[in-house]
């Protein structure tokens, strides 16, 4: 379901100013070997343009790590991101990219050991009481299992590229509440699972900062773009389904990239 919105050209206009100004070039981006790895958040889902090649994974273009990679040329560049992807999927299946050689891993990764896919198609489809007991086992989770699981990637990611800066991003609330969607969920589901996006990035941010790795907090960067906003950089439910509750193309190019691109 779409929110019935005014479009907001201003508001878009200066997200354009602000990514203009936080996406420098770094001096030595020529030599940067550069691997992106995590979940559909780093893929780029739900920003179109994807390489056919990634199969399932569904890797864009237009993700945060290759806009960088474009705008910046590194020496070398791989996202083996993919859409679907939990911890045990990096350790598995990501872990390979990197070297000795790597010199800068990003991540997204936590939101699908959670449940939180699972947890919006409960807040659709299931109603208010429904969706509260769903986001409170979720954060149940986050809390006590996803922290152990979390030091097992980021240990596994220092020890196969001990020499690499890794920037450890977050994820955005969802919602703006109130705001100005007509129909849809409630309000109060909508708070639960902005509180929930909180937990999520709490426990990652602490995750990251006991492994030594720099987290980038995107909540503040996607302020007045949420689903329910008049200039929404987010999907709410879509087609395809895959993409629902992922950024737009606009959010990686000027919610992701720019905080991304502050924290190399």
């Amino acid at each position: 379901m779409r929110p019935i919105r005014a479009v907001s050209g201003g508001l878009t206009a200066l997200a354009l100013a602000a990514a203009a100004l936080f996406t420098a070039v770094p001096a030595n981006a020529a030599s940067v070997n550069y691997v992106a790895l995590g979940d559909s958040y780093s893929a780029g889902v739900g920003a179109g343009n994807y390489d056919g090649s990634s199969g399932s994974c569904s890797r864009s273009y237009d993700s945060y790590p290759a806009l960088w990679a474009a705008a910046n040329s590194p020496s070398s560049y791989v996202s083996v991101a993919c859409s679907g992807a939990k911890t045990g999927d990096v350790l598995s299946n990501q872990i390979s990219a990197l070297n000795s050689g790597t010199t800068l891993v990003s991540i997204t990764i936590g939101g699908n050991d959670a449940g939180f896919a699972n947890t919006m198609e409960t807040c659709v489809l299931d109603g208010t009481s429904a969706c509260l007991s769903s986001v409170a086992g979720d954060e149940s989770y986050a809390q006590n299992t996803l922290p152990g699981q979390l030091g097992q990637v980021y240990s596994a990611i220092r020890n196969a590229a001990p020499n690499a800066e890794v920037v450890v991003l977050g994820y955005p609330h969802l919602y703006e509440v109130p705001g100005s969607c007509w129909f849809g969920i409630s309000d109060t589901s909508r708070n639960a699972i902005n509180g929930a996006a909180d937990e999520l990035d709490s426990v990652i941010s602490t995750a990251a900062a006991n492994a030594g790795f720099t987290y980038a907090d995107v909540r503040s960067a996607f302020s007045g773009h949420e689903i329910c906003s008049d200039d929404e950089w987010l999907h709410s439910t879509t087609l395809p389904i895959d993409e629902s509750y992922h950024p737009t193309a606009a959010g990686y190019q000027y919610g992701y990239l720019p905080v991304f691109s502050n924290n190399v």
